[in-house]
């Protein structure tokens, strides 16, 4: 049986990597739009996804936060993450989710966010950090920026329209604040 190895080491770089994508290890991330722009966080911090229930308001609760639902009897608070992130508001879509995360003190969130749109497989060449990207006067919670590579991206391998640019954001900073 001949060594495949070896031919593989002979075929120019060029060829190996038609498209101009990124090598080495990827980070998943899920990428959800917050007042009309395209925002993600790792994968590894997302319990689950949830279309959202009716909300129970919470008298005297911080602007943030929109209330509590109850998920398979726990109770969970909400926070619309636009409000938190002094985003523009507008009203609940069709299409919003509530993203279960744990929080740093071991409490569950829901993260309210306008859609979730879908995972991409980003490799450290795709994303710059944000004091880089963006300057020294940045928000402690955008961790970096991601320039997905067209069509090298997305986990299920669909071409649809990608945004240019993804604001990659630290989710524990966010709701330390």
């Amino acid at each position: 049986m001949a060594n495949l190895s070896r031919r593989q080491a002979r075929i120019p770089i060029s060829k190996r990597n038609p498209r101009g994508q990124a090598t080495g290890p990827r980070t998943e991330y899920l990428a959800f739009t917050l007042a009309g722009d395209t925002y993600a966080a790792p994968v590894s911090l997302v319990r689950e996804i949830l279309k959202p229930p009716p909300l129970t308001p919470v008298p005297r609760a911080p602007d943030s936060t929109m209330g509590i639902v109850s998920v398979r009897g726990q109770l969970v608070t909400v926070i619309d993450l636009r409000r938190r992130m002094r985003l523009h508001e507008g009203a609940p879509q069709r299409r919003a989710r509530i993203l279960l995360v744990d929080a740093a003190n071991g409490e569950t969130l829901g993260l309210f966010v306008d859609e979730v749109q879908q995972v991409y497989r980003l490799a450290d060449s795709e994303i710059e950090h944000a004091a880089t990207a963006l300057g020294g006067d940045v928000a402690g919670y955008i961790a970096g920026i991601a320039r997905p590579m067209h069509g090298a991206s997305a986990s299920d391998g669909a071409q649809e329209a990608q945004p240019r640019v993804i604001i990659l954001l630290d989710l524990q900073a966010i709701l330390a604040s």
